[in-house]
């Protein structure tokens, strides 16, 4: 293949679509719009999460595009916005693109759109600037995305917001974003704008129910729409491709020595494995033919004009887009006369989120130029994929280098797609100014990987734009260290590697009172349920013997739970998450979370326990060391079991508050449960309620440790919440038993926990919150009035019967052995147990509505103890 033909394709102009490969060999299938094929080829992802890959033509980000044509589609979107809101309604709008890939889009889109203000994602964080909220995307090789706008007004206005991404694919990022932007800064109307429209049938209507549900208009505005028919067993086999396609076998007789890292896969017959092939910019994939290797590396000074933000990262007015048009034909000028004079061929190539300064670069050099010199553009990229040298195929060749911007989330490889053999007789690099680092410039760094495939390489450096008016809050004062974490035996009768409890120790302060005590003081508001302990109940021979068969029936079911909830965790959260169990129901799931992960993978996951009190938040202090201690994005916090998710929105409230109090941004609001009944998080290993052993006992099956306590008196600003080690309960204590009987079936479960979490990473699983609507009715139809006495849920009815004064327990018709413990403490407690039919839960529990020691209840019986 020439070079013009091979650069050709990689545009989609030879007639060979740019998908054929993948769709041979996987049966992956393109329906809908006759454009479709047009706009997107296809390649292989090295992503365990999605085979395929739709790789846009006019995106500008894997495959090099006229600049006139990719900003074209996003300007025609964006005007197509104008006409369905209306010119009025455009006025008020705000356009939110997606990093990395729509950043540039989104931009364009705004443009489109008129003077709408800007804002992209981020993945890289700022210091000294607060985020104003963050989502999740869920299939992607990067999932956390922040929002840091200079003016924090930017998302909360009440105009249409208007939301852009390269492709709508399920829709699940869309709904997280629009779900927690919705939250914080209610709005009317939302537009969703996509190059291409791919969902599937069965995703095509959540788009209008969701928006039913949050009472808002949402539009969608496309350039294409189809979908994608993917055969069964396709992501194993892609998978196979992949790890085919990159470990070929090397004769060390012919192993290339250059260190130049070009990838580019061949294929000679179907059989064949894949050779890695580095090649001079001398070479055939090289630019003019006896060029110079390697090409040579020169800066030319842009003249960024000041104070224009370098894209919309922190926000683009419409003031910023009119100094910058004013500035692009000086900018243009200057990179036209530092190109060679014989440049026929050139490319601007952006830097992962920077798209739209490149793009707006190129498009005026392209008119600078006129027809005298074929400009393209293209970006670099995080995105992991495959590279094979196919005229059906879409990413061609493949640049390596390492990350040279010091990322937030730690070194790794960056692409550069279908560069290398494309012709160039030039690149016009462009990067922004925290990424021009010695990294950049190192021997196996993007700048010498240019050089030694192009003969001539120029360096564009924009600006990073900070805003000026956004100080890091300052920290409260506080003592230089906290205390490292207790660990057991001498606190806790967990190993000492199993948890770090950040807790202090208050074992020999007197907290405990009698059950109706505390009731009574918590219910005339006279104390917080935190500020004491309830007496620890001690089991009958009878409940014993009860707990000893749970855990013999449901410890398979546990084990394959746990299994699950973790490896959705390794694959959607973090490789390597810092698990933060909220102390005390979370703990055993975490440590058996830990556990699971040392069984499959071998991984040595860090674990500490954490206090988080209802109406009083989370630790501040314990949340202070995680912060110095690890990176706030790696902590995925655990806990047992979802009642009517009262802990989960106490935990995103609390961590708002720990963003404006501290600066410290990155931690995720997400719980990760064993059990999620009340449908309140993503991240569960069942939504079943079912028996869970670990709630049937209080500290002897929690490590001996008591519920976490705060009082003004014992707790200071300074200190981390305090807890009980119930020393002497060491004889009853079964917490080792229980974790070692769950562990003990890891093996047995391993084959239909990898068949469930195939199931959860291909669900919706979007919280509807239906066990919080089924709690305010039965508030209501009970006279209780307060939800706040309502604990849906099997783990929570047991810590009514428990820890509390109970009224009457909700039973599901129904329920079989999951309920003979409750059943039993209702026997030995003179409470009734109702069965009821339509219960979204095993069982709710009932705390006894205003309640007074010799008084009478809500029903106007007396109370029976």
């Amino acid at each position: 293949m020439t070079e013009r033909a091979h650069a050709a394709h990689a545009e989609g102009e030879t007639g060979v679509w740019s998908g054929s490969w993948v769709a041979e060999r996987l049966g992956v299938e393109l329906a809908g719009d006759e454009a479709l094929t047009g706009l997107l080829g296809l390649a292989l992802r090295r992503n365990p999460k999605r085979a395929h890959l739709l790789v846009s033509n006019v995106l500008g980000k894997h495959v090099p595009q006229s600049p006139s044509v990719v900003y074209g589609h996003g300007v025609a979107l964006g005007r197509r916005v104008r006409e369905l809101l209306g010119a009025e309604a455009a006025e008020g709008a705000v356009v939110l693109g997606y990093a990395e890939t729509a950043t540039g889009l989104g931009h364009s889109v705004a443009d489109g759109l008129g003077s709408a203000p800007y804002l992209h994602s981020t993945r890289r964080a700022v210091a000294g600037v607060a985020r104003a909220g963050g989502f999740e995307e869920s299939h992607s090789h990067a999932t956390s995305h922040l929002l840091l706008p200079q003016d924090p007004a930017l998302l909360a206005g009440d105009g249409p917001l208007v939301l852009v991404d390269d492709e709508f694919s399920t829709g699940n990022t869309v709904l997280n974003t629009i779900r927690a932007l919705h939250e914080r800064y209610p709005r009317k109307r939302y537009v969703v704008v996509a190059l291409v429209d791919m969902r599937s049938p069965a995703d095509a209507g959540r788009l209008d129910a969701f928006a039913g549900e949050i009472g808002a208009r949402v539009d969608l505005v496309t350039t294409a729409s189809g979908t994608v028919r993917l055969p069964p067993g396709v992501l194993e086999k892609g998978q196979e491709l992949v790890a085919r396609y990159e470990a070929p076998p090397v004769d060390p007789a012919t192993e290339p020595t250059t260190e130049a890292r070009t990838e580019r896969t061949t294929e000679a017959t179907p059989e064949r494995t894949t050779e890695a092939t580095s090649e001079p910019a001398s070479g055939p994939t090289g630019g003019s033919p006896g060029a110079a290797s390697p090409g040579s590396v020169e800066r030319v000074e842009l003249r960024w004009p000041h104070d224009v933000p370098d894209g919309g990262r922190h926000g683009f007015t419409a003031a910023d887009r009119d100094r910058l048009e004013s500035a692009l034909p000086g900018m243009a000028a200057r990179i036209a006369d530092a190109l060679p004079a014989r440049a026929r061929r050139v490319l601007v190539l952006g830097f992962e989120e920077l798209m739209y300064a490149p793009l707006r670069l190129a498009q005026a050099l392209e008119q600078a130029v006129g027809g005298d010199v074929d400009v393209r553009y293209s970006t670099t990229t995080r995105s992991p994929v495959l590279a094979v040298d196919d005229p059906g195929y879409a990413i061609r060749t493949r640049l390596v280098f390492p990350a040279h911007d010091d990322p937030a989330d730690g070194p790794g490889e960056r692409y550069a797609y279908n560069v290398a053999g494309a012709g160039f007789d030039a690149v016009i690099a462009v990067v922004d100014s925290a990424a021009d680092t010695p990294a950049l410039h190192a021997p196996d760094g993007l700048a010498a990987r240019l050089a030694a495939h192009v003969p001539h390489v120029l360096l564009a450096v924009v600006p990073s734009y900070v805003p000026h008016a956004s100080p890091a809050p300052q920290a409260p004062e506080r003592p230089p260290m906290l205390p490292e974490p207790l660990r057991g035996p001498a606190f806790s009768s967990y190993a000492p590697d199993e948890v770090g409890w950040l807790l202090q120790d208050l074992s020999d302060v007197t907290l405990e009172a009698p059950t109706e005590e505390r009731e009574e003081a918590i219910q005339s508001g006279g104390a917080h349920y935190a500020e004491s302990l309830p007496v620890e109940y001690q089991p009958s021979e009878q409940y014993q013997e009860l707990f000893h068969a749970a855990l013999e029936s449901s410890a398979a079911r546990l084990a394959r739970a746990v299994g699950a909830v973790t490896e959705v965790v390794l694959t959607e959260r973090s490789p390597r998450p810092v698990l933060v169990s909220l102390a005390r129901a979370g703990t055993p799931v975490g440590v058996l979370m830990r556990r699971w992960a040392r069984f499959r993978h071998g991984l040595d996951l860090p674990h500490y326990a954490v206090s988080i009190v209802r109406g009083r938040g989370i630790d501040a202090n314990a949340l202070r060391w995680l912060a110095d201690h690890h990176d706030p994005a790696d902590v995925v916090f655990v806990d047992g079991w979802t009642g009517k998710g009262a802990i989960t929105r106490e935990l995103a409230a609390a961590l708002r508050d720990f963003e404006v109090s501290d600066g410290v941004t990155g931690f995720d609001p997400e719980i990760a449960v064993l059990a999620d009944p009340g449908s309140c998080v993503r991240t569960y290993g069942t939504r079943d309620d079912f028996l869970i052993p670990s709630a049937c006992l209080n500290s002897t099956v929690s490590g001996l440790i008591s519920r976490t306590v705060l009082r003004a008196d014992l707790v200071g600003p300074h200190d981390f919440h305090g807890a009980k080690f119930y020393r002497e309960l060491a004889g009853a204590d079964l917490s080792p038993a229980f974790l070692d009987a769950v562990s003990a079936r890891f093996p047995d479960v391993t084959e239909s926990v990898d068949a469930h979490v195939k199931e959860l990473l291909s669900a919706d699983r979007t919280p509807t919150w239906e066990g919080w609507a089924a709690v305010e009715r039965i508030s209501e139809e009970y006279g209780i009035h307060d939800v706040n006495l309502v604990k849906p849920g099997v783990g929570e009815t047991t810590r009514v019967m428990l820890r509390r004064v109970p009224w009457k327990v909700l039973a599901r018709a129904g329920a079989g052995a999951d309920l003979d413990h409750v059943r039993l403490l209702a026997e030995q407690r003179g409470v009734p147990v109702e069965e009821v039919a339509d219960l979204p839960y095993t069982c709710v529990g009932l705390i006894h509505p205003q309640y007074t020691r010799g008084a009478t209840g809500a029903d106007g019986k007396a109370v029976t103890l």
